[in-house]
């Protein structure tokens, strides 16, 4: 995904337009259970949406089935997964909406660069390993992990669809009875239909990482039967992987669950491998190396303005001088051939169309009649107050008067009712103005005005660290916390809740990714911010750090 085009396709004639109020603004992709398509809340936070096939969604079991999962998917909050926001179980189609994650799928980066480097694999097993902490820590198992399921943002992998992958039952039947997950990536267990545990993913874990380093499936593709065959019934050929990474990788293919690594001991071995890169935070270049350039995410897409119809009959207008084309394009509307109507479908089409056209004269004569009303209504109401305004200007004042929110003139009046009175405009809001995936930490800061992105302190928007924790602080912008749901935030929440604040400063402790912040600055700005990822922990020799999602709307 190198860049929009490969990202974000055009949403196609039979994509809807909006979901349950959030309006598309391209497609996704697709998978076994359904579309995901790109959209964006009301404060201008992208968000994947992923609806829900109708043959699926017809089936109770499986409404049943995704209800449950997408309950226990609302409890995950972690910094390598992406958080599961809204839902709706019970639309017609049911769907669920993701935080957006802006990066290539494990599958797609490794089929544009190739195997990926040791340090990567081993960078990419901490992050899964900490993210299916979090998931099993929810009582879910994942039971579809695999890479084309793990995200590679510029900050580290995110695992998606975790829970849901048991709703969706995308194999098919095989020999062993009906699996669910993808044949390449399943443990022995689950291949035979048998009780999928915590270890069943951490057996996908190790075949994932095979994937990374060797950019092929460890066990080989073929068809399903074979796969699964193999899986079963033979040990796995590590002799092909980098040297380094053999133990542990063998230890996560374990045939006997018990015998697998956890999670947690996934971690401490890479980072005991990592070393002192570890320590030193040297995630995000190999993640920059191996994911890219961050695809540039389609603006939200406006609300839909009124809409003029053309004439019968009418062509839409060519601009000048612009050739004829000389023959039809494949693509281009062409209208629906008719036949001849008859004389007497042509009386009775004449007869509603004087009924229609009745109608709408009698409709407009009313309109109109209630239109003169009111407009005298409105002539006499501003001759009484011109009379009163006349009246009330004596010789004491010298024939100037003040009106309310108005100043003081020779010879007029700028007050309400005054000849000289302006008609205010209605106020139009301002624009969001996304900036993803911003970092900030102990060197830089955020500008609320241009430029938004600074190498030093000056911004509006710095991080302060002291001991095992972290703040927002600001010595221009007021900084206060929504309490409320993921994805409430947006202009006019943060505009009411900043109105009477004073507090310049935030302790970050209690956040988690998916917190939303709201800022306003002196001169009116609104800033939404959306904390994307940060330490788990924090520790005192290590430099603090955050990414966000900030949303400004601009002040007039």
């Amino acid at each position: 995904m190198n860049s929009a085009t490969e990202a974000f396709q055009p949403l196609r004639e039979d994509d809807p337009q909006t979901v349950s109020g959030y309006r598309l603004a391209a497609r996704l992709g697709a998978g076994g259970m359904g579309r995901v398509y790109l959209s964006h809340t009301p404060g201008g936070r992208p968000v994947a949406i992923k609806v829900v096939r109708p043959e699926l969604a017809e089936d109770p079991a499986f409404r049943r089935r995704f209800r449950r999962e997408v309950e226990a998917a609302r409890r995950v909050r972690g910094a390598y997964t992406a958080e599961l926001i809204d839902a709706d179980v019970d639309a017609s189609p049911p769907w669920l909406a993701t935080v957006y994650v802006p990066g290539p799928s494990l599958s797609e980066a490794v089929a544009r660069r190739g195997p990926l480097p040791v340090p990567a694999v081993l960078w990419l097993m901490a992050g899964v390993a900490e993210a299916l902490q979090v998931i099993h820590g929810a009582g879910i198992v994942h039971r579809d992990l695999k890479p084309s399921n793990v995200l590679l943002a510029a900050d580290g992998p995110r695992v998606i669809d975790f829970g849901i992958s048991l709703a969706s039952d995308t194999t098919s039947p095989t020999a062993t009875g009906s699996a669910i997950g993808t044949p390449q990536y399943m443990a022995p267990e689950q291949a035979l239909a048998g009780e999928t545990t915590a270890a069943t993913d951490v057996f996908a874990l190790g075949q994932t990482a095979a994937f990374a380093a060797l950019g092929e499936p460890l066990y080989g593709d073929g068809p399903s039967v074979s796969v699964l065959f193999r899986i079963v019934h033979s040990e796995p050929d590590l002799s092909r992987l980098p040297e380094s990474l053999r133990p542990l990788i063998a230890r996560c293919l374990a045939a006997d669950p018990d015998d697998r690594a956890t999670p947690a001991e996934v971690v401490a071995w890479c980072r005991q491998r990592l070393g002192g890169d570890a320590d030193a935070g040297g995630g995000p270049a190999v993640w920059r190396e191996v994911a890219g350039p961050e695809p540039v995410v389609p603006a939200p897409v406006p609300d839909p303005t009124s809409v003029h119809t053309r004439a019968l009959g009418t062509q839409p207008s060519r601009p000048p001088h612009s050739p004829q084309p000389s023959q039809p394009s494949p693509m281009a509307w062409q209208p629906p051939a008719t036949t001849p109507l008859t004389p007497e479908e042509r009386r009775r089409r004449r007869r509603r169309t004087a009924l229609i056209v009745g109608a709408v004269v009698t409709v407009s004569a009313v309109l109109l009649t209630g239109l003169a009303w009111k407009v005298m209504d409105a002539a006499d109401r501003a001759r009484e107050r011109s009379a009163a305004a006349a009246t009330s200007s004596g010789p004491a004042s010298g024939g100037k008067t003040t009106g309310s929110g108005g100043s003081k003139g020779s010879g007029g009046s700028t007050g309400p009712g005054g000849s000289a009175a302006s008609t205010p405009k209605a106020s139009k809001a301002p624009a969001a103005v996304p900036f993803p995936q911003v970092r900030l930490d102990q060197e830089n800061s955020i500008g609320i005005k241009d430029p938004v992105r600074r190498e030093d302190r000056t911004g509006d928007i710095r991080l302060d660290c002291e001991k095992n924790s972290c703040a927002l602080a600001s010595d221009t912008s007021v900084i206060v916390q929504l309490y409320a749901d993921p994805g409430t935030g947006n202009l006019d929440t943060c505009g009411l809740l900043t109105k009477a604040a004073t507090q310049h400063e935030l302790p970050l402790a209690a956040s988690a990714p998916g917190t939303e912040i709201c800022l306003r600055h002196p001169s009116g700005d609104i800033a939404l911010l959306v904390i994307q990822t940060k330490p788990v922990v924090r520790l005192p020799d290590l430099p603090g750090w955050i990414t966000a999602d900030m949303t400004v709307w601009r002040a007039a």
